[in-house]
């Protein structure tokens, strides 16, 4: 229990700046480390009452910034099943953190554990970790700070990926249970991990190796511990080669390379040493994304983003689950976002045959999405994503009985899917296997998989501006309805354009809106993204 002169006492070391607003968002908190102390304090005295009010189940807290810069750090909390924190208590979130004082915030603590009904009495526990950035031992403290107040059960982790954390939150949480979704340490993230990879392999050979980009951040040590699983490269393994890893220099992180670097840049890290149509990889700072790319046989950077993988996914899972003989019993679907270029929906929706649902950019909201189906692919274009599969389909692929040869084999390699997905959130490390296990059993090397189909040419443009929420989005983030009058001219810039498609949508991170064009050729696309900008930073001025 909580007392509220024990909350004021203790938030009096993390007072809240006085002239900051804050916002959870898709990401949770995130902004300059210098001034985010108040906000983790905070999210610590939320993070006991989601745990309390869920009858003491373990609550998730993550400490990272991902893709930002070093300077940056942020906080997300994690429900029991792994996944992000239920919509509805963004805005409990958003409540602590602007608390205007410290006897405001124990008054607003005291509301909440009110209005929600929470059993100040009942039990809470509380697992998190963080990032390699320079500010993260001091936000730790803070969450601590939180924790020890609200008397709050908790374990630190330390050092771990995004979806580490949500993995072992999601195995203390299932401990005992049917499907019980693993042991809860690193060490049993890397066994699960590494086990299903040579289950799902069934002997095939790699067609050669991976070079790995960590983005100096602490997907590098993590994967460097999951190649020591793994099979060795002389018993047949896959070579993987990881650069970018260091972690000692923290100014180094996501500079000039990891995920979000290569996707935004069109192009390789100046570190990489990539030989024509050798294949490689970038992870972002916290190893929740991943994107692909190689340098063609004429020289040609390009990019296997998120929408290649899950077209790629969707490919592989759906022959499994025909070579199964589940194709009735199993329905497949794809989940994409506005930014996934339309030739990957085209190919998914005319080639495949698979449904492909559009939903707003965030991982919670495709997640959501993806649930709906028996197994639902989803990925955004920035190469976060994964695969979940329902309960009903689990059960379905555990207890179904082979008719033939072909369709055990097929069946054996979906079940190790299963396993090496970590089907909480995106993973960049599971979903660097599931990319290498798919390509070896097809035989494919990155210009194969790049012939698939052709993309459209796309620009993703940063606008900044005074006040992000005047651009408030519809359909899916596909349309603004306001600022007024700006989507009609949009309308009319993308109609003349061939292929033309363009939007624009206000950051969940920082006050810029993006703007996304694709058209017929690089020319068009650069031109049309350049012309809505403008439409964006005169409505935004």
């Amino acid at each position: 229990m909580a007392t509220r002169d024990a909350i004021i006492a203790a938030s009096a070391h993390t007072p809240k700046p006085a002239d900051l607003t804050y916002q959870y968002g898709t990401a949770g908190f995130r902004m300059k480390a210098a001034i985010l102390d108040s906000v983790v304090f905070r999210v610590g005295l939320l993070a006991a009452l989601r745990s309390r009010k869920l009858n003491g189940q373990i609550i998730g807290v993550m400490i990272t910034a991902s893709h930002n810069p070093p300077g940056d750090n942020g906080v997300k909390l994690v429900d029991p099943m792994g996944e992000m924190l239920e919509t509805s208590w963004e805005a409990h979130a958003t409540t602590l953190a602007n608390a205007p004082s410290n006897e405001a915030l124990a008054d607003s603590y005291q509301k909440l554990e009110h209005d929600l009904s929470i059993n100040p009495e009942a039990k809470c526990q509380v697992v998190f970790a963080r990032d390699t950035r320079a500010s993260g031992s001091r936000l730790v403290a803070a969450l601590v700070a939180g924790l020890k107040v609200t008397n709050a059960q908790y374990t630190d982790y330390k050092l771990m990926t995004t979806p580490q954390l949500h993995y072992i939150t999601r195995c203390l949480n299932t401990q005992g249970k049917p499907f019980a979704y693993g042991e809860p340490t690193e060490k049993g993230y890397y066994e699960k991990t590494a086990a299903a990879f040579e289950k799902a392999m069934q002997g095939r050979k790699h067609n050669g190796g991976v070079t790995v980009d960590c983005a100096n951040g602490v997907g590098g040590p993590k994967l460097r511990e999951l190649i020591k699983y793994l099979p060795t490269v002389a018993g047949g393994g896959l070579q993987i080669k990881v650069v970018n890893d260091d972690v000692l220099q923290p100014d180094r992180l996501n500079y000039q390379c990891g995920a979000d670097y290569v996707k935004t840049g069109q192009k390789a890290p100046p570190s990489s040493q990539a030989t024509p149509l050798a294949r490689c990889a970038s992870l972002d700072g916290d190893a929740d994304r991943i994107v692909y790319y190689f340098i063609d046989s004429e020289n040609v950077f390009r990019l296997l983003d998120g929408d290649r993988i899950a077209t790629l996914a969707a490919l592989f899972i759906g022959d499994l689950i025909k070579h199964a003989g589940l194709t009735e019993k199993l329905k497949l679907g794809v989940v994409q976002t506005a930014y996934a270029n339309g030739a990957s929906t085209d190919y998914v929706t005319q080639y495949l045959g698979v449904p492909v649902v559009c939903t707003n950019t965030g991982v919670k909201h495709l997640h959501h999405a993806a649930t709906k189906f028996d197994v639902g692919v989803y990925f955004e274009a920035n190469g976060h994503g994964t695969v979940v599969f329902s309960e009903v389909a689990l059960k379905r692929i555990a207890k179904y009985q082979p008719q033939s040869p072909a369709q055990a084999s097929a069946l054996e390699t979906l079940r190790a899917l299963t396993e090496l997905i970590n089907q909480t959130v995106g993973d960049a490390l599971s979903d660097l296997l599931l990319v290498e296990v798919i390509l070896a059993h097809k035989g494919w090397g990155p210009s194969e998989w790049n012939l698939t189909y052709t993309d459209l040419p796309n620009r993703l443009v940063r606008v900044e501006v005074k006040d992000r929420n005047i651009f408030k989005a519809v359909d899916a983030e596909r349309k603004l309805e306001s600022p007024p009058g700006i989507q009609n001219q949009i309308n009319a810039l993308v109609g003349k354009y061939k292929n033309g498609r363009s939007f624009a949508r206000a950051s969940g991170t920082e006050e810029a809106v993006r703007v996304y064009a694709e058209a017929a050729t690089r020319g068009e696309a650069d031109d049309l993204a350049t012309k809505v900008a403008g439409l964006v930073k005169q409505y935004g001025v």
